[in-house]
């Protein structure tokens, strides 16, 4: 073991033998707050105030982010790689709002987006009991799973029916406990300001995940209803101040996923198994992508959002697997896991829980390449391949009770569902046969092509021509068409001759079941399994570790602080003065190119101005957008990053080097009024 993974490991064991060393760790529920780990490490007294008002202002970005609300009229911001989505949909051939930015002059001049969804936290209630008592102990797994799925599913419906809110279940601790959140949502959204991707991404992947920074990864939306502006029950006002080293910050967002309680033998099994497939997967896709981005500087432009989220995504999965790949990590989930297996002891069979995760992880291993490249979906990288999936499910499901059908078919996800379903948002065919068509290959190079669903698949093309005849065949690039087989239900469906249509039929038995295998053999027991490790550990630390992330609002906190690195010291905060040093130094090259205005503008930008901030705050994807805020719950930033040691983060908390990486509100303001000139937003933001 070298001296680094020794460090390491000393750091790991102490942080679990002493968890008050390091207590900044954690995605805290908002109805579960770490009032006390506050006061004591922090000398802060967190309020019922102080929540609500973060809460309500908080935004969930439905696309895979978060924002908040930051005025009385509906003003939002979150990040500009969050709304990138929205930007190129807005795009033209002749007008790209991706690399040339946009402002409304005005409240008239906003874009509407065509398919953006924002939900808002308004309240969460503990539905653990009433989903645990549908469950008997008598029951098999999948009568266990049916039972368990009908009652959240009539709990859902119950609330929105009373409420008019979107209900959804979450479940915590993998099925420890079972809370029902419920959202107001927005669907009435407009685009007001994004700066050019040349300053709002500046650096590009070479500088991505690391840190200094020197992105303006911002973007500016508004929500609207009834056609007038929102008037958000709250907003988060701008501080006066940054923050400065050493100051105590709050991140308010919506985390994606973590495996930090999941047992060594899920870990493992995502070591050996699911990242290697996965990362060999975006390695596929992320080449054709550039590929396919350099035939052309049109299908460079419909292919930038793909290819951000793409090579986005194989960087942070690499992080993961290089974590799980040293033995220190692994050596240091052992000994957590020991320490729970020490508070059982009075336990009757102790480790059964974990027996039975370690079992289910050998029966996924003989089927998960099936079910991930048909059930999931990663033999299909196309959006209307996953149109046609819906549609030709929906004339099954909608016809069931609620409560039987599949999760995304609910009655509390259907109109969310129909939402992205219809967007009149265009869908470029090229890009769609070069996605399917490198999916599909993929696809083949897994299983062979002797594999009966491949066959299937593939029609007896090759994977490009495959691609082009379902795409070019198909009409399900227009609205209409899509509504009209979704109102005609199963009779439609049957009849229909779309080629993308009569795929998804054909492999769509053999897929519902892989889903069912995969909910029967691996999602009940590992539920069933983890609810127990929940009981135990709730005995043994009490609420002392926050669960896992799950897409639903979260309260993290730390230290704005720099970092040592190879014996450099690392500030906690960059600006716009070593934003044009490393622009210079790089020559101006892409990715360090910045817009004309930028270069012309320079002598009148305050270049003191702070541009990014570092804090150890625990975030992880789907905290890109989330507000930063000082103690008095006032804006310093918006979190648009992890650094390269955070990627570790999925499995281990530590704050030796990792940090998150946040545009300054400073330096937010700065743009605007020296670069964009945008005076009424100005006055919009600093209204206090």
């Amino acid at each position: 073991m070298t001296m680094k993974h020794k460090f390491l490991l000393a750091f790991l064991l102490g942080f679990i033998t002493n968890m008050s060393l390091f207590s900044d760790e954690g995605m805290w529920l908002f109805n579960d707050p770490p009032f006390a780990l506050l006061s004591q490490r922090h000398n802060f007294t967190l309020t019922n105030p102080w929540l609500e008002n973060a809460c309500l202002s908080s935004v969930r970005f439905n696309n895979g982010g978060s924002g908040g609300f930051v005025s009385a009229d509906g003003l939002i911001i979150t990040n500009h790689h969050i709304g990138a989505d929205s930007l190129q949909k807005l795009s033209t051939p002749t007008r790209d709002l991706l690399r040339d930015g946009f402002i409304a002059k005005n409240q008239a001049d906003e874009l509407p987006c065509p398919d953006l969804e924002l939900n808002v936290l308004t309240g969460i209630e503990d539905v653990t009991e009433k989903v645990k008592a549908a469950v008997t102990s008598e029951m098999k797994p999948a009568e266990a799973f049916a039972a368990r799925r009908s009652a959240m599913a009539a709990i859902e419906k119950e609330s929105a029916d009373r409420t008019g809110l979107r209900s959804d279940i979450v479940t915590l601790y993998q099925g420890g406990l079972y809370h029902l959140y419920r959202y107001k949502k927005y669907t009435e959204v407009k685009l007001v300001l994004a700066p050019e991707s040349a300053i709002a991404s500046f650096g590009g992947d070479v500088d991505n995940f690391e840190f200094p920074r020197h992105s303006l990864d911002f973007c500016l939306f508004r929500a609207y209803e009834n056609g007038k502006p929102a008037k958000p029950a709250k907003f988060f006002k701008l501080a006066k101040n940054g923050p400065t080293e050493g100051d105590l910050v709050f991140v308010t967002g919506h985390p994606g996923t973590t495996n930090r309680l999941e047992t060594l033998a899920k870990l493992i099994h995502r070591r050996d198994y699911f990242l290697p497939f996965s990362l060999a997967r975006l390695r596929t896709y992320e080449a054709a992508l550039i590929q396919f981005s350099a035939s052309s500087p049109a299908n460079s432009a419909i292919a930038t959002t793909d290819l951000h989220r793409v090579a986005n995504a194989r960087k942070a999965f690499t992080g993961q697997y290089n974590g799980l790949l040293n033995p220190s990590i692994i050596q240091a989930k052992s000994l957590q896991e020991n320490n729970i297996l020490k508070a059982a002891e009075q336990e009757p069979e102790k480790d059964s829980p974990w027996k039975s995760i370690a079992d289910v992880q050998k029966k996924l291993a003989l089927f998960e390449t099936d079910y991930l490249l048909f059930e999931r979906g990663d033999a299909f990288f196309s959006e209307l391949f996953t149109i046609a999936r819906h549609i030709v499910r929906m004339a099954d499901e909608l016809p069931l009770p609620s409560g039987k059908r599949l999760r995304e078919y609910r009655d509390s996800n259907l109109d969310s569902l129909k939402f992205q379903l219809y967007s009149p948002a265009p869908i470029h065919s090229s890009l769609e046969q070069a996605k399917l068509a490198t999916s599909l290959s993929f696809m083949a190079e897994k299983l062979g092509g002797a594999h009966p669903l491949v066959k299937i698949a593939l029609a007896d093309e090759p994977p490009s021509n495959r691609a082009a005849s379902l795409v070019n065949g198909s009409k399900l690039f227009n609205p209409d068409e899509r509504r009209k087989l979704v109102d005609g239900g199963k009779q439609a469906v049957l009849a229909s001759n779309d080629p993308l249509i009569v795929l998804a039929r054909a492999i769509d038995a053999k897929s519902r079941e892989l889903r069912q295998r995969h909910e029967e053999e691996v999602e009940e027991p590992e539920r069933q399994a983890y609810s127990d490790i929940a009981r135990i550990r709730f005995k043994a630390l009490g609420k002392n570790v926050a669960p896992d992330a799950t897409f639903t609002l979260r309260l993290a906190f730390g230290i704005a602080r720099g970092y040592q690195l190879d014996d450099k010291e690392i500030p906690f905060q960059t600006t716009y003065k070593s934003l044009f040093d490393r622009h210079n130094l790089m020559q101006g090259k892409l990715p360090f190119d910045l817009p004309e205005r930028w270069i012309k503008n320079r002598d009148k930008l305050n270049l003191s101005t702070p541009l990014n901030f570092a804090s150890t705050a625990d975030t992880i994807g789907g905290n890109s957008g989330s507000p930063v805020l000082n103690r008095e719950g006032e804006l310093i930033g918006v979190n648009f990053d992890r650094n390269r040691h955070g990627l570790v983060r999925n499995f281990v908390y530590t704050d030796v080097q990792a940090r998150h990486i946040a545009v300054h509100t400073q330096g937010i303001l700065e743009s605007l009024r020296t670069i964009y000139q945008a005076n009424d937003l100005i006055r919009e933001l600093t209204s206090r």
